[in-house]
């Protein structure tokens, strides 16, 4: 069985609940805490092209140093990609990884989805 990637923050309800999801389900997890272990940016590209998204979908824009400093301001998709990689605490969590495809977990059940696709 291949390992599923979970970009995890363990003080978020949502990433704790997605982990034990996997737990429950005998998944080979690696767990990334994120805001310790930042993604590059290679690899920060290579999980938004898993997840069909853009950047700016998977920042999360209810935290401060969002509508500090990047509310109702434009930027490319590499220029978030750069703010991502500067500032973790705006992405989106929990993302499982699943080999070729990737999820955010938020409702859990996608992550649900993911895993049973595979099992």
């Amino acid at each position: 069985m291949k390992k599923i990637q979970i970009f995890h923050n363990p003080r978020c309800g949502k990433s704790r609940e997605a982990l034990k999801f996997l737990q429950d389900h005998g998944c080979e997890i690696e767990i990334i805490e994120y805001l310790k272990k930042t993604p590059s940016k290679k690899e920060l590209k290579t999980i938004l092209e898993k997840l069909g998204l853009k950047a700016f979908d998977i920042v999360r824009q209810k935290e401060s140093v969002f509508i500090d400093k990047f509310k109702n301001k434009n930027f490319t998709n590499d220029e978030w990609i750069q703010i991502l990689l500067e500032h973790p605490i705006l992405i989106e969590r929990p993302i499982v990884v699943d080999g070729y495809k990737a999820v955010i977990g938020r409702p859990p059940e996608l992550v649900i989805e993911l895993v049973n696709r595979n099992l």
